[in-house]
């Protein structure tokens, strides 16, 4: 063979050799996309009142991401409800939350630390308006609670929020026409039985076990609030965000006998910050969505989390890495 020729067959050799590995990277590439790795480290999730749905919704979602994430360490941390999960995310002092659109807009608009940097990640499902009162209550409206002693939530709930609110609406001031107690709803039942208080309010998925169970061992009554929804609309900011709803006659058999409660929703939303890798949000997201069943088995109002609606998390910007995911399942 001439040198020419020798030197024509190895040049051959390795062009084909190139071409070959790099028809390889791309499969490699394709089968195992480099770059895509499995988020990892420690979040923090502030959930809510001890026994309460957020907290129950955050355990269920722990196990999820063990499952689905399992390089992730998360702890979760207890709290008293939107509005302090809200300040725990928007200054650093935790990486995810659930906490209701109404809370979130008066961070926002009271443009309190951190409020620019709030993101969302999924529109998960409604909380209701709950006033209970014992069945021989004279508490008809909301105007009734005149001079009664009523819980109202702990100071950084989201209950709180609303009651203030819903009292306004009704000319009453929570702090001069009440005698408020600053109680969660671990607390409450008792206290209603017990006679310390005379009313509850609460803001939680349908049905609420507290309030279930309540219902099934003490004569309560639901009293209807939704005659208040356009006043509560009129007040303006956030109270944009309640909308009027009706309580099923099954969410409360024992309570409601047959009969549906008209009253207030607002929606509950995942939260995070623009701080929060993009890969992670996505990750966090799609276990979310993908968990809605298991989940929804124990806490019931989570199987109304919906692909069509989750992506709708007014009044916050819908975070990057959730954006991703919601392209990737897109039909």
């Amino acid at each position: 063979m001439s040198q020419l020729s020798a030197r024509f067959t190895r040049r051959r050799a390795l062009t084909g050799s190139a071409v070959g590995l790099v028809v390889f990277g791309l499969l490699l590439w394709w089968v195992l996309p480099l770059g895509d790795e499995t988020p990892s480290g420690r979040i923090t999730f502030s959930t809510g009142a001890r026994t309460g749905v957020y907290e129950l919704y955050g355990d269920l979602l722990e196990s999820a991401l063990a499952r689905d994430v399992p390089g992730l360490d998360v702890t979760l941390a207890s709290s008293e409800g939107s509005w302090m999960n809200v300040e725990r995310v928007a200054t650093g002092k935790a990486d995810f939350t659930i906490a209701a659109a109404d809370a979130v807009a008066k961070y926002q608009s009271d443009r309190l630390p951190g409020a620019d940097r709030l993101r969302g990640c999924a529109r998960l499902y409604d909380d209701y308006m709950q006033l209970v009162v014992p069945k021989t209550s004279d508490v008809r409206s909301v105007a009734d609670l005149r001079g009664k002693k009523v819980a109202v939530g702990g100071a950084g709930s989201g209950v709180r929020l609303i009651a203030d609110r819903l009292l306004s609406a009704a000319g009453l001031d929570i702090d001069q026409d009440i005698e408020p107690r600053n109680i969660g709803i671990d607390a409450m039942p008792r206290a209603l039985q017990s006679g310390e208080i005379d009313a509850f309010f609460w803001s939680g998925g349908l049905p609420t076990d507290h309030v279930r169970d309540l219902s099934e061992e003490f004569p309560i009554r639901l009293v209807e609030l939704g005659s208040l929804v356009e006043k509560l609309h009129q007040q303006g900011g956030a109270s944009r965000y309640y909308r009027a709803a009706v309580m099923p006659a099954d969410a409360y058999p024992a309570a409601q006998q047959g009969e549906p409660v008209t009253t207030l929703a607002v929606a509950n939303l995942l939260v995070t910050t623009d701080r929060t890798d993009p890969r992670l949000t996505e990750a966090m997201t799609r276990t979310v969505i993908d968990s809605r069943d298991r989940i929804g088995a124990e806490v019931h109002a989570a199987q109304l989390v919906d692909l069509r609606t989750a992506v709708y998390t007014d009044p916050l910007a819908l975070h990057e890495g959730a954006r991703r995911y919601y392209r990737s399942v897109k039909p």
